[in-house]
Parts: structure tokens; C-alpha cells; sequence
């Protein structure tokens, strides 16, 4: 958020990489020098929105996205590379010492609350001609997008190596891309699907909602998502509720103080000690004969 023409203040979310860096920095009392792209390739923004293991350069997801043909250019008061081609970069440092407030738009449309941020201090600035100054709607499809396509690359990762049978797992978009998930399995008389949205609740821990669903409902349509639960969903023995747990904290109904949610699973596959007929969708026959040309 600006506070004047080479400050303002910067969210850095506790435990994350830029956060760990600036606490390394503050306990040798030291600033922490950085410098910021605006307007990169969408391959960088993605690779900088994954969340990788502490360590990992985020530049080497993103060259592997662009073919190994990244190329970078040194800053000259920081000396840190940064993408060739970006429209905008800004060289500067995160101050130790100085905070100010800072609040913004979540991505669930819904305004954070005001705290004390870390400022950041411009030094230097550098952009071609004629910049283009990418910016990101907060709380929308591109914010969406960028925190929630790489959740789901993990929740998919790890729950199909561990479930064989599960086919997707997405993010919802009621959901913000990030509270509620929906997965799609091939159920079959061995499949535990309160093991798979436990599974999938420990993986994702902002989740607050899970829900399973058949092979035959496409996991991303909320219409057909519903379907299954009017249809093929008993609440006092295909529901799971946990109970204070740790939740998002962006997430306005949980307990903001301690972090602590509800949490509800839904079990909306068919049944398999029920008449398979009873639950197969119909469908009008010879429909992909019809061309309305001949009306």
C-alpha cells in the first residue's frame, strides 16, 4: 500500500519464504534488499505463486514452463537477477525498523483487516518504453487463478498417488479457488471416501469444505455438484464434521483470533449396496443425430 513516492508498506504473510527471509535479515540487523517485477511473463507469475519447498528457486519452475528459455538480467544495486523483457523493476530494500498500516482486497472479495507491515523503500526503478503496468484485480479470476491453480496441481499430486481411484481434484469457484474443493472418483467396493476427504483436508489446510462425487458428475459444474448431493447424499452417514480446527485466515466466519474452523465433508457417490439403475442419469437417445439445421 503507498505511504509516500519511494514507500509503502508490504504484506509478507508469517512463515512464508518472503516473510522467513525478512525475519533472517532483521535478526542480523540487517535490511532486506529486493527487487520487484511488475509486468513478467505469465509463466513467472505462476512459478512465483507455487508454493515450493524452502530453497527452491521459483526461476527454475518457470523456465521449465517457458522450455529452458529463461533469460535473466542482473540489477545493479541489488545483484539479484531478475526476468529479461519485464516491463517494470524496482530495486529497493524492506526496512528492519519501520512499519505502517496496510490492508487490502482478499481474494475472497472481502477487505482485510488493517496491520502494522514492514515498509519497503524504492532506490532504484528502471522500465521500457512505453511500460505496460500489469495489475492483479484483487479477489478475482486472475487472483484466483494464480493462489488456487497451484493448490490444486498439489491436491492432485498427492491424492491421486495415495487414492489410484480418484480422477480430479478442483477448486471451486463458489469457493474462491481455495475454502472448498470438489473430487472426482472411480468408486469402487474398496475405496474409503471419508479416508480421501480426510486426506484431502490435510493436504490443503484453508480447505473447509470437501466433496466427493461419482464419475459421472463433472466436478467443476456446481449444478451437477449439487445434483449429486440431492441425490445420492445422507447426511446422519455420508457427512464428516471436524471441529475446531485450523482454518484459513481469510475465512471472515471462522474464529479470526485462534485460527479455529469447522470443517464438513460430503460423501455425494452413489451408494454401492443400492440398484445401480437408480442413480444413472438419463439421457435422450440418438441426440447426437439431431441437427437443427433440419428445423
Amino acid at each position: 500500500m503507498p505511504v509516500d513516492k519511494t514507500h509503502f508498506s508490504i504484506r509478507m504473510v508469517e512463515g512464508r519464504h518472503s516473510h522467513r527471509n525478512f525475519m533472517n535479515a532483521k535478526e542480523h540487523g540487517e535490511d532486506l534488499k529486493v527487487a520487484i517485477t511488475v509486468g513478467v511473463h505469465p509463466a513467472i507469475s505462476i512459478a512465483g505463486a507455487y508454493q515450493a519447498d524452502w530453497g527452491k528457486d521459483e526461476l527454475h519452475i518457470a523456465n521449465s514452463l517457458l522450455g529452458n528459455k529463461l533469460t535473466l538480467t542482473k540489477c545493479p544495486y541489488t545483484g539479484m537477477h531478475v526476468p529479461s523483457g519485464t516491463e517494470i523493476v524496482m530495486e529497493g530494500k524492506i526496512l528492519q525498523d519501520k512499519t505502517d498500516k496496510e490492508w487490502m482486497v482478499e481474494m475472497l472479495r472481502t477487505y482485510d483487516h488493517p496491520r502494522d507491515q514492514p515498509l519497503f523503500e524504492l532506490e532504484k526503478m528502471y522500465y521500457r518504453n512505453n511500460p505496460i503496468f500489469h495489475d492483479i484485480l484483487s479477489g478475482y479470476g486472475e487472483h484466483h487463478l494464480l493462489m488456487g491453480m497451484p493448490i490444486e496441481s498439489k491436491l492432485n499430486g498427492i491424492i491421486k498417488k495415495k487414492y489410484p481411484s480418484t480422477n480430479q481434484v478442483i477448486l471451486s469457484n463458489g469457493g474462491s479457488h481455495w475454502l472448498h474443493a470438489v473430487a472426482q472418483i472411480s468408486k469402487k467396493p474398496s475405496t474409503n471416501v471419508k479416508k480421501i476427504i480426510n486426506e484431502i483436508f490435510a493436504s490443503h489446510r484453508s480447505l473447509k469444505m470437501v466433496t466427493i462425487v461419482d464419475d459421472d458428475i463433472e466436478p467443476s459444474d456446481s449444478e451437477q455438484v449439487e445434483y449429486a448431493m440431492a441425490t445420492r447424499f445422507q447426511a446422519d452417514k455420508d457427512m464428516v464434521l471436524i471441529k475446531n480446527v485450523r482454518g484459513s485466515s481469510l475465512d471472515p466466519s471462522s474464529n479470526q483470533k485462534k485460527l479455529k474452523t469447522a470443517k464438513l465433508g460430503i460423501d455425494a457417490t452413489r451408494p454401492l449396496d443400492k440398484r445401480k439403475e437408480g442413480f444413472e442419469i438419463a439421457k435422450i437417445p440418438k441426440l447426437d443425430k439431431i441437427s437443427l439445421d433440419n428445423y
